[in-house]
């Protein structure tokens, strides 16, 4: 009882504060024993004779000197624990908050990365929606930042073309302009566009060029095409025009002479292509990056085809034999420069027994004589270099001049030895140009697809090719034919789901004016993986006043050259990099199989990246409709709630491990 007395006694005199931890009571007792031990030793000899009593009492007092200095020790442990413990509280108190934050950045952190490698599913986590970009990102395209190009030290002209590099793209949601308003609806959508949703101001179009200015009338806040009757004309008469130098008696003759699909390099604002469209003719408008008053931008306002190509340094991303025409009015193309190789570029894409037409000017009779000398000049270096490229010259007209590609392989061997460019290498001539550099060589001679066009089936039965054509890309009439079926019946299932919102019998808004028939209120199809391009021909075949641009991932089987074979346009394309388009251009987005064949790839980008560029080039209230296996649809599922998107997952069937993915973009306005 006396040994627990004195250690509390003890422990309520040296406890600060009335702190008791477990280390202290265990250091105090360990003292207490040691102390209590030596006087029951001590006094186990109580008889002892005096002699060793002064020994013993000097013994005592080192003893109670040494247990004095254990004690002082003890005494400096336990008031330095103490305040270290007294610390250890303050700073965790005042430290709190910032380690608050620490923890929520950690958060953060974790919930991006597993966005990133695409394991989230829904309901997991509730992600942070995507940011707003600034302003100056309304007509932003990525590959095309001019100031990043020039500071990367590209000038004169070059820091217009195709920059793409990794870590470009922009973590952000385009916003519509301020003034921008839902395109008007195909067919009156091709005549007149909304002036706020481009980027050209009225002054850009009354200050330009006396034929833009005919073409282009405002009236209020539109653009009209059509307001100038002397143009409409104009361009019907210039197509009458080329079917005649060609030998044909008339426009709608054009798909008899096995020309379906058009390049139209350089093509002003699309009338040409418009009006190409009324014969079924496609016309790929193809121009280079502008910042303001684009040709591609109002191009695909009206509905119309085209997409930001250059032919300053690049290939074209079209593999060799790709257009039964390439049409060149105005284009700004030096074709006389670098030797020639953008003609070479030219012969690279035509079809055999193809046609180039180029117009040398467009402008008044007084202005076209002080360009005489210059254009003569122009024209006999084109004549003798397409003579050596075996190009045969139909006719001239007026400022107009039509060369007929050669069908005859031979033609090339019966040239001069030294004459023109030589025929490219197995290596050189390749079907899957993505903006390699251009070649001083001629392609597409080796290749099993050096058809004539007026050998070729003629549209419409061009899209249903027999066994014997289908042999050429690889494939047997039993794949391509489910797939045709397949694509019929899933064309068949997204109207069902999708109507009456987007191919109602009679769509309208309220307020709107009644739409003019087929009622189509989509135009601009985008199919980010379209493989035969059963997607585009499944639209056709049920009636749809749509064109579709078929993209071929670069990371999947090259089926571009069979597409643009069968009457189609579409593009060769890495998802990884932003599409060569402007903001706001597609109606739709399609996708069968993109995020399983992206997503699987080592090394690429994250699925992230490719919502983003889904949202950039999609038009407020467009739609996106994604097929994929059924975990990777759920994570887009959760991509789209950060974009804002409307979105649902379908089951296709009971027995698959597919699943449909249908999205809407919301109209969100600035405030």
């Amino acid at each position: 009882m006396k040994g627990r007395n004195e250690k509390d006694d003890i422990h309520r005199i040296h406890s600060p504060r009335g702190l008791s931890s477990f280390p202290l009571r265990f250091l105090a007792s360990l003292f207490i024993h040691y102390n209590h031990s030596s006087k029951i030793n001590s006094s186990e000899n109580g008889f002892g004779s005096d002699s060793t009593n002064s020994a013993a009492t000097l013994r005592s007092r080192q003893n109670i000197t040494l247990q004095l200095l254990k004690f002082s020790l003890v005494l400096i442990l336990v008031f330095a624990l103490s305040g270290s413990f007294l610390w250890t509280i303050s700073i965790s108190t005042s430290s709190r908050v910032n380690i608050f934050r620490g923890y929520r950045r950690l958060q953060e952190q974790i919930i991006t990365d597993l966005r990133d490698i695409g394991v989230l599913s829904r309901g997991v986590v509730k992600l942070k929606e995507v940011e707003y970009c600034p302003e100056e990102h309304e007509n932003y395209v990525p590959c095309y930042n001019i100031s990043e190009n020039l500071d990367l030290g590209y000038s004169d002209g070059t820091e217009y073309e195709r920059q793409c590099h990794r870590g470009s793209t922009e973590y952000c949601s385009v916003l519509p302009p301020k003034n921008y308003r839902i395109p008007l609806r195909w067919p009156t959508g091709r005549d007149f566009i909304w002036i706020g949703n481009v980027r050209i101001t009225a002054q850009e179009v009354l200050s330009s060029g006396s034929l833009t200015k005919r073409m282009m009338m405002l009236e209020e806040d539109q653009i009209s095409f059509r307001s100038d009757p002397l143009m409409v004309v104009g361009v019907e008469d210039y197509s009458h025009q080329i079917a005649g130098m060609i030998g044909l008696n008339d426009g709608s003759d054009f798909l008899q002479a096995g020309i379906r699909t058009v390049l139209d390099i350089g093509c002003g604002y699309g009338s040409f292509g418009a009006h190409l469209f009324s014969k079924q003719l496609l016309t790929m408008c193809v121009a280079s990056y502008e910042v303001s008053g684009s040709q591609v931008q109002l191009s695909l306002e009206r509905g119309l085809p085209a997409m930001i190509g250059s032919f300053t340094s690049k290939q074209l991303p079209y593999p060799s034999l790709s257009f039964d025409m390439l049409h060149c009015a105005q284009c700004g193309i030096e074709w006389e420069q670098k030797d020639g190789i953008f003609l070479v570029e030219v012969d690279r894409v035509l079809k055999p027994g193809g046609y180039f037409v180029w117009t040398l000017s467009l402008m008044n009779t007084q202005k076209k004589s002080l360009h005489d000398k210059e254009n003569q000049k122009k024209l006999a270096f084109v004549s003798d270099f397409a003579e050596n490229l075996c190009w045969n010259l139909l006719s001239q007209q007026d400022e107009t001049v039509v060369w007929k590609k050669t069908n005859r392989k031979d033609c090339y061997a019966s040239r001069k030895s030294g004459v023109g460019p030589s025929i490219c290498s197995k290596g050189h001539d390749v079907e899957t140009p993505y903006y390699r550099p251009l070649e001083l060589c001629i392609g597409g001679t080796r290749s099993r697809r050096w058809i004539p066009i007026e050998h070729r089936t003629t549209w419409p039965s061009r899209a249903k090719m027999n066994s014997t054509e289908l042999d050429i890309y690889g494939l047997n009439s039993e794949e391509f034919t489910e797939d045709a079926l397949n694509w019929n019946s899933m064309v068949r299932n997204f109207w069902s789901l999708l109507s009456p919102l987007i191919f109602s019998d009679h769509p309208k808004r309220p307020g709107d004016e009644d739409p003019s028939p087929p009622f189509n209120m989509l135009r601009n199809v985008l199919d980010m993986n379209a493989k035969f391009g059963g997607f585009n021909a499944a639209l056709l075949d049920t009636g749809k006043t749509v064109w579709v641009m078929n993209v071929v991932p670069t990371s999947g089987p090259n089926y571009l050259p069979l597409i643009l074979d069968r009457g189609f346009v579409g593009v060769l394309h890495n998802w990884c990099e932003a599409f060569p388009t402007y903001p706001r251009t597609y109606d739709m987005v399609h996708a069968k199989g993109l995020l399983s064949l992206e997503i699987g790839q080592q090394h690429r980008c994250t699925m992230l990246d490719i919502f983003l560029e889904m949202d950039r080039v999609l038009r407020p209230e467009g739609w996106v409709i994604l097929r994929d296996a059924a975990h990777l649809i759920q994570t887009a599922r959760v991509l789209a709630t950060q974009l804002r998107w409307e979105a649902r997952v379908v089951e296709i069937e009971s027995n698959s491990d597919e699943r449909l993915l249908i999205c809407q973009k919301p109209f969100i306005k600035k405030p």
